[in-house]
C-alpha cells in the first residue's frame, strides 16, 4: 500500500515508511516543545538550521539565524521567572507531507498555556506551526517556521 500525499510534490511512500516519518516528526515535536518548556535555550536553538526564519505573530519582523532564537527564547524565559509562572506547550493535530527533496512540510496546532505560582493552568493562545524540516547531519532541523495565532488571525 502506498500513502498518496495531497498538495506535495506528488511524493508517495509506502506506509511503513511514511509511518516511520510521522513517528520521527512527531518525537522532533516532543522532544523540541520540552526543551522550550525547561528554558534549554541552546539545545532548543539547536533543533533549527544555523540559517532559519522563525516568523512569530508577536514580532514586527522575523527572527533569523540560531543565535538570535535563542536570545529570543532566553529573554522570554527570564520574563517568566520573574513572573513567578511556568509556560507549557502541547502540539497536537500533526500534518506531516514529505517532499520530493526529503524535506518535511508540517503543520500542527499548538497551545501555550501557563501556570501561575499560586494557581491552575489557563490557556494564553492557540496556535498554528508550520515547519519545512531538512535532515543535517542525520537529525531533523527546522529551516523555516511560520507562527499564527488563532486570536489574531
Amino acid at each position: 500500500m502506498t500513502v498518496e500525499l495531497v498538495d506535495t510534490a506528488e511524493h508517495t511512500l509506502p506506509e511503513t515508511q511514511f509511518a516511520a516519518l510521522y513517528a520521527q516528526a512527531q518525537q522532533f515535536y516532543a522532544h523540541q516543545m520540552r526543551l522550550l518548556d525547561t528554558h534549554d535555550t541552546e539545545r532548543w536553538a539547536a533543533t533549527f538550521a544555523e540559517n532559519a526564519v522563525l516568523h512569530l505573530p508577536s514580532r514586527p519582523a522575523p527572527v533569523r539565524a540560531r543565535t538570535a532564537l535563542a536570545g529570543y527564547v532566553r529573554a522570554g524565559a527570564a520574563r517568566q521567572r520573574r513572573a513567578g509562572s511556568r509556560l507549557d506547550h502541547w502540539v497536537g493535530l500533526l500534518d506531516v507531507r514529505p517532499q520530493t527533496d526529503g524535506s518535511l512540510h508540517t503543520r500542527c496546532s499548538a497551545l501555550a498555556y501557563v501556570t501561575p505560582g499560586d494557581g491552575g493552568p489557563r490557556v494564553l493562545y492557540v496556535c498554528v506551526m508550520q515547519d519545512v524540516l531538512i535532515r543535517c547531519r542525520g537529525e531533523w532541523r527546522i529551516v523555516h517556521r511560520r507562527v499564527t495565532r488563532d486570536d489574531l488571525a
